[in-house]
């Protein structure tokens, strides 16, 4: 069987740990994994403004020549013992999507493997907030939207407008971390049952063929403490036949490999 860690961060990540490239890799070979994927928060759309204080959201664009050789470095230092994908990890962006397509269509042809994923919601007062950030951001969501329900309303209605627009032949193929929303489920609980809207995220990825990205790093946030998506909805994407690949979204080199095991049942 293939092992394979799809979503792993970088010394390039702007809020990430600086383990260095060889670091995430020979721990990914002690793990047994054979393929990884460097997925690094792409550069985010000309004209937007990162609603986080430090401004660290993604890769300064100016870095992102760097970001690929030092990839394809890695291929080749290390092509006798695993195989390494130079991949992004690209925001979809409500409002921005020919920025996104145009950035798309000028880095695509370098990527091996990319992450569609939603982390930014834009509210009816026309602000930009970044859900994952911390539980304030979480709670200001709320406040704009009234209700924990409302947020993940919104956010299930952006993630299938992300999959269904079209950014272009380089658009990725793999939804990122689809059930982001409850990383602060926790702290935020609601009774709201999300799974009409789950099951029309599945289907458009089933019409769209897309793969699933099954998100290891929940397990270890304390406000979430389960996979994204949870194990329901993976038995769910199984039987619709959608491609799921397991992703430590590592921010760190001992974080690859976390949940592996107790998911390799479901994938």
């Amino acid at each position: 069987m293939i092992r394979r860690d799809g979503h792993i961060h970088t010394p390039f990540c702007p809020h990430g740990s600086k383990d260095m490239f060889s670091s995430y890799i020979e721990q990914a070979i002690k793990q047994g994994f054979s393929t990884i994927s460097f997925t690094e928060h792409a550069p985010l759309p000309r004209g937007f403004s990162d609603p986080v204080p430090d401004k660290d959201s993604g890769l300064a664009l100016d870095l992102l020549p760097q970001y690929l050789e030092a990839c394809n470095e890695m291929k080749q230092e290390y092509s006798q013992h695993i195989t390494i994908y130079t991949g992004l990890e690209v925001d979809y962006i409500e409002g921005f999507e020919q920025e996104t397509r145009e950035f798309l269509d000028e880095w695509g042809p370098f990527i091996d493997d990319s992450i569609l994923s939603l982390h930014f919601l834009q509210t009816t007062e026309g602000h930009y907030t970044c859900m994952d950030f911390s539980p304030e951001s979480f709670e200001f969501l709320i406040k704009q939207c009234d209700t924990v329900e409302d947020v993940y309303k919104l956010y299930y209605l952006c993630l299938l407008r992300s999959i269904r627009w079209d950014l272009g032949p380089f658009k990725p193929k793999r939804l990122g971390h689809m059930t982001l929303v409850r990383k602060f489920q926790k702290l935020f609980p609601t009774n709201f049952d999300d799974s009409k809207y789950i099951n029309l995220v599945l289907r458009s990825m089933k019409e769209h063929n897309m793969s699933l990205d099954v998100n290891a790093a929940g397990l270890v946030k304390q406000h979430c403490m389960e996979v994204y998506p949870p194990i329901e909805v993976l038995l769910r994407a199984k039987q619709l036949g959608i491609q799921c690949v397991y992703g430590s979204d590592s921010h760190q080199a001992k974080q690859i490999g976390i949940g592996k095991a107790e998911l390799d049942n479901f994938i």
